[in-house]
């Protein structure tokens, strides 16, 4: 039976590989890596290095449609939205504002602002803006897009670790295809970059060591890969039912979720397996019609290696061909499946894939078809699919399609 389409009518982003369509893809191609290694200094604890990949981005003074100040999320967001909404060359006047919906991801949404906060209060003995709940909040980017765009339809924001954007375009997909609304916006952001919040996520000792500023090997599926580094920014999708307005068209063809209810942090190859080919049947696809997939391989050895088994027992081994990016723009948690949706409708644009490593040797226990620089150029490309896998144990995948 065949169902909607729903097109991706125009797209914004703010990214560690640059704000700009050329600055983005001339490091996707070129395997240009925004990560670097930053020393981190919080008082009375030693001071220790950690590898991450930040955005060119000031949010400072940034004036919010509600006249608040701005969680740097937050703004990354907004200026993501006044992209996205020019590229898809949409009037929202023209449209009912309770057809209008927004659907938003981040995995520790506010987290820059409550960690302001937290040092104004216990370091400083500061007094805090009154502002601080509203800014810090979840929803804030949701609600702000909200607030600038006029929309009164669904206004929601999914909080589910690293597939939170995921979930959130694929939500707002169902809810287009379903005729629920005329627009959705979608897509996701996180900004972690700060003192404490490097603190927690180098406590738990998934990402790659740093030592005298040299960063170890922190490309997923390579032998020796030590984790990731942490990333920042946002990407926002403006969703259509099919029109004519907009000349060449990607369409959001497949969505699935579930989750592993097993293990906060060791993922189950049987679900992620499940989810994967959920959304090839929600796309109405068989396997071998899948040209290419974004991993969400992060660089940890169990979240690897797990990953690779699901997508060698749904495609067979080496049957497709498969590269993580997250080596060039870091782990933007929350955000990840929405750069990485971005990653993937450039792959269809200019038939050519993201080399997964240049110089990295990669796991012998890996089985997979991973993209080098002899084959990253392909001829044919109508379908690719992009997996997050998160903590938690939520798992989502999108298929995006020319």
């Amino acid at each position: 039976m065949s169902q909607t389409r729903v097109q991706i009518s125009g797209y914004g982003f703010v990214t560690p590989m640059g704000e700009s369509l050329e600055q983005f893809e001339q490091s996707l191609y070129k395997n240009t890596s925004a990560v670097q290694p930053l020393e981190v200094i919080v008082p009375g604890h030693h001071a220790f290095e950690v590898p991450v990949a930040p955005c060119v981005f000031d949010e400072k003074n940034y004036l919010t449609p509600s006249k608040l100040p701005a969680d740097r999320a937050t703004a990354m967001a907004l200026k993501s939205l006044d992209q996205a909404l020019n590229n898809a060359g949409i009037d929202l006047r023209d449209i009912e504002k309770d057809r209008v919906g927004v659907f938003w991801g981040s995995g520790m949404g506010g987290a820059s602002s409550f960690d302001q906060t937290s040092q104004l209060i216990y370091g400083l003995n500061a007094r805090i803006r009154p502002t601080s709940v509203v800014t810090g909040m979840p929803n804030a980017p949701a609600s702000e897009i909200a607030i600038k765009t006029s929309a009164q339809g669904n206004c929601i924001t999914y909080t589910c670790a690293c597939a939170s954007s995921s979930i959130a375009i694929g939500e707002g997909m169902k809810a287009v295809r379903a005729g629920m609304l005329d627009v959705a916006i979608v897509g996701g952001s996180e900004s972690m970059l700060t003192p404490g919040m490097l603190m927690a996520w180098h406590g738990l000792r998934v990402l790659a060591t740093v030592k005298n500023r040299q960063i170890s090997n922190h490309v997923p599926f390579s032998k020796n890969r030590s984790g990731f580094a942490m990333g920042e920014g946002a990407a926002v999708f403006v969703l259509e039912k099919e029109n004519q307005r907009v000349g060449k068209k990607y369409f959001l063809s497949g969505y699935s979720t579930n989750c592993d209810g097993h293990h906060m942090t060791h993922p189950q190859t049987s679900t992620q397996r499940k989810v994967m080919i959920a959304c090839l049947n929600d796309a109405q696809l068989m396997a071998n019609d899948l040209g290419y997939i974004n991993a969400h391989a992060t660089g940890t050895q169990i979240g690897d290696m797990t990953e690779a088994t699901s997508i060698e027992s749904v495609f067979g081994r080496a049957n497709i061909l498969v590269s993580s990016t997250k080596s060039l723009h870091g782990h933007l948690l929350g955000a990840s499946g929405a750069i990485e949706l971005l990653a993937c409708i450039s792959a269809l644009e200019n038939k050519m894939l993201p080399i997964n490593s240049i110089e990295q040797e990669i796991d012998q226990d890996i089985h997979l078809n991973l993209v080098t620089a002899e084959n990253k150029k392909i001829s044919q490309l109508d379908h690719v699919m992009s997996n997050s896998f998160a903590f938690g144990g939520t798992n989502a995948c999108l298929i995006v399609s020319k």
